[in-house]
């Protein structure tokens, strides 16, 4: 079997739930991989197992120091679960084990979320999520009436988010998959919100943008006169500035789309309804949740809008400078048209010249031939003279004429 047909078709089993029964604690961390942390944890769960993952693993399910511990890849962020199973006599919410403690030292700044789901029976649990230190909670029947799961969402002193789920019907395998949603929801809602600082600070950059954006297109409708240059230098700047906050952002509205999706997907997935007058779980994150995907979106949406005016103005100002251009080669047509005219009619004046010059020097010579003839003796009769010279004279002249502008024309 190929190699690549064989790993396409087992990303069908990719990602598998663990799968238990109640009671039992499950403690998830992920955590954003960055400042190496993901590299760094997997280094140490090696350590521990001493069973280095298989190659391309995306996940795995192993036993360590008898817990069941699952950890899973993402392009992102790497999640850790764990699944710890409880006595009877155990505190409610029990600290996450030294394992997890270990496994995440010196990176705890890089956890993203921390989330502890607690499983209780439904014939054991204490019968109220006040017992368990809930304070106004959300809570929703799920898995169609199968399960109760109760949280605040209120952050421990130690970060965490609890969760409590009431087991009615669920079996082991549909219990596994019931946790992993919730615990997906929890994990891929803390993911889509790291859009949520950049997207407050993008706003305060997209007012000045906006604004000087305004005051551009005002200059360039009310101000005719004023070159192009200027405008264009003006709106290359807060081009070159859009375009690098919004390489700076892309990526991650991108990522907040595709989160948001699959958090929407999971809570579609929990077939909720109604436990009393609490509001339900999905409805609660939904209310909340919701806001900050539009605004992120809201502002991505803001950034591209105001990257296709400036595109616009850009190509206005390009229209006007080449206008600009295309006028200023017309006045330079006209300047060299009136100086070849100009020089057209000095050339003629000087042709003019050239020829009463040279007239009245073949008439000069002919004059100062006739006296020589006159002087050696010969008689010439005056009338005879200017019948036979006038017209060389003329033809001669005119010769030259015809060959000057013939050199002209050449």
């Amino acid at each position: 079997m190929h190699p690549q047909r064989e790993r396409l078709h087992n990303e069908l089993h990719a990602r598998p739930s663990i799968y238990f029964d109640e009671p039992a604690t499950l403690h998830h961390y992920a955590l954003l991989d960055e400042a190496g942390a993901c590299e760094a944890v997997l280094a140490r769960l090696v350590e521990r197992t001493g069973a280095p993952p298989p190659a391309d693993a995306v996940q795995q399910i192993l036993e360590v120091e008898g817990l069941t511990l699952k950890w899973e890849r993402h392009t992102e962020f790497l999640t850790l679960t764990l699944l710890a199973p409880r006595e009877p006599e155990e505190t409610a919410w029990p600290l996450p084990p030294p394992l997890l403690e270990a496994l995440v030292a010196g990176h705890e700044d890089q956890l993203i979320g921390v989330t502890q789901v607690l499983v209780a029976s439904a014939h054991r649990w204490a019968g109220s999520a006040a017992a368990y230190g809930l304070r106004d909670p959300a809570g929703s029947r799920v898995g169609d009436g199968d399960a109760i799961v109760w949280s605040d969402f209120r952050l421990t002193e130690q970060g965490i988010n609890r969760l409590l789920l009431v087991n009615q019907g669920l079996d082991a395998f549909r219990l596994g998959r019931m946790t992993r949603r919730l615990l997906e929801i929890e994990t891929y809602r803390m993911m889509a919100s790291l859009a949520l600082p950049l997207a407050k600070e993008l706003e305060r950059e997209l007012q000045v943008h906006e604004q000087e954006l305004g005051e551009l297109s005002e200059r360039n409708a009310e101000g005719q006169a004023e070159s192009s240059r200027p405008l264009l230098a003006a709106l290359s700047s807060l081009s070159a500035r859009l375009e690098r906050s919004g390489a700076r952002s892309r990526r991650r509205f991108s990522a907040t789309e595709a989160y948001a999706r699959i958090v929407f997907t999971r809570i579609e997935e929990l077939r909720e309804s109604r436990v009393g007058d609490s509001p339900g779980l999905g409805t609660f994150i939904l209310r909340r949740f919701r806001p900050t995907v539009h605004f992120c979106a809201s502002i991505h949406r803001r950034q591209q809008d105001l990257a296709e005016s400036v595109a616009r103005l850009n190509d206005l100002l390009r229209t006007r400078a080449q206008v600009e251009i295309e006028e200023q080669n017309a006045a330079m047509l006209a300047s060299l048209n009136e100086r070849t005219s100009s020089q057209l009619k000095i050339q003629k004046a000087v042709e003019g010249l050239s020829i009463i010059v040279i007239s009245y020097y073949l008439f000069s010579l002919f004059k100062l031939g006739l006296q020589s003839l006159d002087a050696l003796g010969v008689s010439i009769v005056p009338a005879v003279a200017a019948a036979v010279l006038g017209p060389l004279g003329l033809g001669i002249i005119g010769v030259l004429a015809w060959r000057i502008r013939r050199v002209k024309q050449h």
